[in-house]
C-alpha cells in the first residue's frame, strides 16, 4: 500500500513538473508574453549629421524626441554621432547589423548613406529627415521621409522682421545666414524673403552661406558683416554655426532670430525662433512603428497645419499689435490662404 501511495505521489510531482516547464516555455516564445516584454523588444537608433548633439537645434531636437519615446513609449535606445560624413554609412550599418526596429537619420547630408544602407538591408525600417523617399536614389520602399514645410515657418519670422523693421526710422535691411545651401536651409530662407516683403515691399534681404553647420566663427563673421551693411535683423539658419551669428547680434545690439528650437534663452536680443519640430516627427514616427502603423515608401510632412512648423517665443519687447498679426498671418497660412510661399533662393 505504501508503495501505492508512493507511487502515485512521484507521478503527481512529475506531472507538476512537466506542467510548469510547459508553462515556461510557452512565456518565453517569442518575447511577447506580456505588453512590457512586448515594449522592451523595440530597438531604436538615431544617427547625427555632422552637427552633433550640441547644436541646440536640430540634432539636439532629434535626440529629445528620443528620448521622449524612451521614457513614455519604453523603448530601447542608442544613439551614434557622426563627426564627418564618412562616418554615416558605417553608423547606420552598425545599427542595421544589430537588428534595430528603427533607424533615424538626422538631416538631408545623410540622404546617400540611407539609400545605401537601406537597400542592404531591406527588412530594416528607416527614416530620414528632410529628405523625400522617392528622391532617394533607388527609392528603399523600407524607408520614410520626415519633412517640414520650413519656408512657412521663414514666412512668419521674416513679416515679424519686416514689421519691426518698418517701424525704424532709416533705410530697412535685415540678414540671414544659412550653413550649406541645401534645401531645407532655402526653404527657409526663401520663406523669410518673402514674409519680410509681405509686411515691408521696400526692404532689402541680405544673405550668405557659411558652407558650415559648426563653425561658429564663420556665421559670426557674415552677420558682422551684413550688420555693418545696415541689417538689423540676422536669422540664423546653420544650425552650431548659427549661434556665431545670434552672437553677432547680441554683440552689435541687433535683433536676432534663432532656427529649429526656441532660442529665446539665449538673451534679450532675440526676436523670436523659425520652430521646426523635429522632435515631434522622431516620436510620432517610432510611436508608429511601436503600434505596427509605420509604412515606408512615402513621406510624412509637417507644416504649419498640422503644428509641426510655427514660430517661437517673441520677445516681450514686441509692440502687441505686431504679435497679434503674426498670430493673423499664422491662422491664414493654416487655413490656407496663404500659399505658393517660395522655396527657392
Amino acid at each position: 500500500m505504501i508503495g501505492k501511495r508512493l507511487l502515485l505521489r512521484l507521478v503527481s510531482l512529475l506531472a507538476i513538473v512537466a506542467l510548469t516547464v510547459a508553462a515556461a516555455a510557452s512565456a518565453k516564445t517569442d518575447g511577447r508574453a506580456t505588453p512590457s516584454a512586448k515594449a522592451a523588444t523595440f530597438k531604436i537608433g538615431l544617427v547625427t549629421d555632422i552637427g552633433g548633439l550640441n547644436d541646440r537645434s536640430f540634432n539636439h531636437l532629434a535626440y529629445l524626441g528620443l528620448q521622449r519615446a524612451k521614457v513614455k513609449l519604453k523603448v530601447q535606445t542608442r544613439v551614434l554621432t557622426s563627426s564627418q560624413n564618412s562616418d554615416y554609412i558605417p553608423n547606420l550599418a552598425s545599427l542595421a547589423q544589430q537588428n534595430y526596429d528603427l533607424i533615424i537619420g538626422v538631416g538631408f547630408l545623410m540622404s546617400d548613406a540611407v539609400n545605401t544602407v537601406a537597400k542592404r538591408f531591406p527588412n530594416t525600417k528607416f527614416a530620414i529627415i528632410d529628405f523625400p523617399q522617392a528622391a532617394l536614389p533607388d527609392k528603399p520602399t523600407n524607408v520614410r521621409g520626415l519633412l517640414f514645410r520650413e519656408q512657412e515657418a521663414g514666412y512668419l519670422v521674416g513679416y515679424l522682421a519686416g514689421l519691426t523693421e518698418k517701424a525704424r526710422k532709416g533705410p530697412d535691411v535685415i540678414g540671414s545666414v544659412g550653413g550649406q545651401k541645401i534645401p531645407p536651409v532655402d526653404h527657409y530662407i526663401a520663406g523669410y524673403k518673402a514674409g519680410a516683403k509681405a509686411a515691408d515691399k521696400n526692404i532689402k534681404v541680405l544673405n550668405a552661406y557659411s558652407q558650415s553647420f559648426t563653425d561658429l566663427a564663420a556665421c559670426k563673421e557674415i552677420a558682422l558683416n551684413q550688420i555693418a551693411a545696415g541689417s538689423h535683423v540676422e536669422f540664423q539658419v546653420a544650425g552650431g554655426c548659427g549661434l556665431g551669428a545670434l552672437d553677432a547680434a547680441k554683440q552689435k545690439k541687433a535683433w536676432g532670430i534663432g532656427v529649429d528650437a526656441d532660442q529665446a534663452y539665449l538673451g534679450r536680443h532675440m526676436l523670436t525662433s523659425a520652430l521646426k519640430k523635429v522632435d515631434v516627427a522622431v516620436y510620432t514616427t517610432i510611436q508608429q512603428v511601436t503600434k505596427g502603423k509605420f509604412k515606408g515608401g512615402a513621406d510624412t510632412t509637417f507644416s504649419v497645419r498640422n503644428g509641426g512648423v510655427g514660430i517661437g517665443k517673441i520677445s516681450a519687447r514686441v509692440p502687441k499689435a505686431f504679435v497679434t498679426k503674426i498670430k493673423q498671418i499664422q491662422k491664414r497660412i493654416a487655413t490656407g490662404k496663404i500659399k505658393n510661399i517660395p522655396t527657392t533662393v
